[in-house]
């Protein structure tokens, strides 16, 4: 008995979608690919399996922990892939390397990673978005944003909020008043778990002078619309912390243009929890859901750290958390419409499979009955199933 339920049993922090869930999720990744490829993106496939060392090249290494490690039959290290951005970045520096820039990618695809499973997130997940890369433009950083509010979108979502931050704001003010690796680590990791408590714990314990204390303490705090933006250049403390306000006015003026801005508004405590993000983060939020839908931003050093620099910028939306605030708001969900079920009595199945063909090549979903059914049978089923029609063969 206990091998049995042992053999019933999915490993920690993978789930099953049953036929109802499954046609859900298929229809939302079915649009998204149609939205990518409607915005000039082409699809891209790698590897579920990648040697470890790509995945931890430059500063991928803070996030082995969470991989899922083995070893192949030479004994080299391989890794199931954590994110996509990583492998896409080794696809478009080796092999696509001639490719003319920009390169527009997309992927649907699932991700892996080891930690505690949560409402929304488990060690298998599923991803789609969308990678640009070989263009430093701030039209690119628009493009990526807006092209991501228009897939929560069109996956039925209505009332959602995009946070837009740039980590060179806070980059520039730590670099400024010299602050070391290790301290700028501890603030970051800090500020992107919003641990206020230990954020002033770790700033009260460098010697800085009290105004640089109270601008580092204030970041996190700072969020709103455009005129928030004036405050934070008032505490903007180099060049490049008010160059990377005046990259955020930038990139707002051009989602103004698409239509998208009133869904954004800016959060510079907004650093993301990878290390790779050079420019513009942004994250989306449901009112109903405490974590993100979808994350991205600008990454211009990755490629660098395969032997090609190119600038990048791009983003991931979460398949099952849109399906959880789908579900939590009440809103309707994307479903495959089942058309037809064509069902026969006694000696008429292949009267019923001529049918089921005629209608199979208009393009419909049909079912046909497996054995003879009464009419009151053939109805049942029809019900049971969810097909719009019956055809009964009698």
């Amino acid at each position: 008995m206990e091998n049995q339920e042992f053999v019933l049993e999915i490993p920690y922090g993978t789930r099953d979608f049953l036929p109802t869930e499954a046609a859900t999720k298929r229809a939302i990744e079915t649009g998204f690919a149609e939205l990518f490829a409607q915005w000039g993106y082409d699809e891209i496939v790698t590897p579920t399996i990648e040697f470890l060392d790509t995945l931890t090249i430059g500063s991928g290494s803070a996030l082995e922990p969470h991989m899922f490690k083995f070893f192949d039959k030479n004994n080299r290290t391989l890794a199931l892939r954590h994110e996509m951005t990583t492998p896409i970045a080794r696809v478009v520096a080796s092999r696509l390397r001639d490719e003319v820039l920009p390169i527009k990618l997309s992927y649907i695809s699932s991700v892996f990673r080891y930690e505690q499973a949560q409402t929304g997130r488990q060690c298998e997940f599923y991803q789609a978005g969308v990678e640009l890369i070989g263009s430093a433009s701030v039209a690119a950083d628009a493009e990526v944003i807006a092209l991501a509010i228009e897939g929560l979108r069109r996956a039925g979502l209505k009332d959602f909020q995009i946070c837009l931050g740039q980590v060179a704001f806070i980059n520039g003010i730590m670099h400024q008043v010299h602050l070391t690796d290790e301290q700028q680590e501890k603030i970051k990791t800090a500020m992107e778990k919003r641990n206020f408590v230990d954020l002033d714990n770790i700033i009260d314990h460098i010697d800085l002078p009290k105004n640089t204390r109270d601008i580092l303490k204030k970041i996190p705090l700072l969020h709103g619309r455009e005129e928030m933006l004036e405050k934070a250049y008032a505490m903007a403390m180099s060049e490049q912390s008010r160059r990377a306000l005046d990259n955020l006015c930038e990139i707002y003026r051009l989602l103004k243009v698409y239509g998208a801005a009133d869904y954004v508004s800016f959060d510079l405590g907004v650093i993301r929890d990878f290390n790779y993000y050079t420019g513009m983060v942004f994250e989306a939020y449901s009112p109903v859901l405490g974590f993100p839908l979808c994350g991205g931003g600008r990454y211009d050093s990755m490629l660098s750290d395969f032997g090609s620099f190119c600038p990048a910028t791009g983003f991931a939306l979460g398949i099952e958390r849109i399906l959880l605030a789908l579900e939590r708001e009440g809103l309707p969900t994307p479903s495959i419409k089942k058309d037809v079920y064509v069902a026969y009595a006694e000696g008429k199945a292949a009267d019923a499979i001529t049918k089921i063909s005629e209608v199979r090549a208009q393009g419909k979903i049909a079912e046909l009955a497996l054995t003879a059914k009464t009419l009151a049978e053939a109805e049942k089923y029809q019900q049971s199933k969810d097909y719009g029609e019956l055809v009964y063969i009698k």
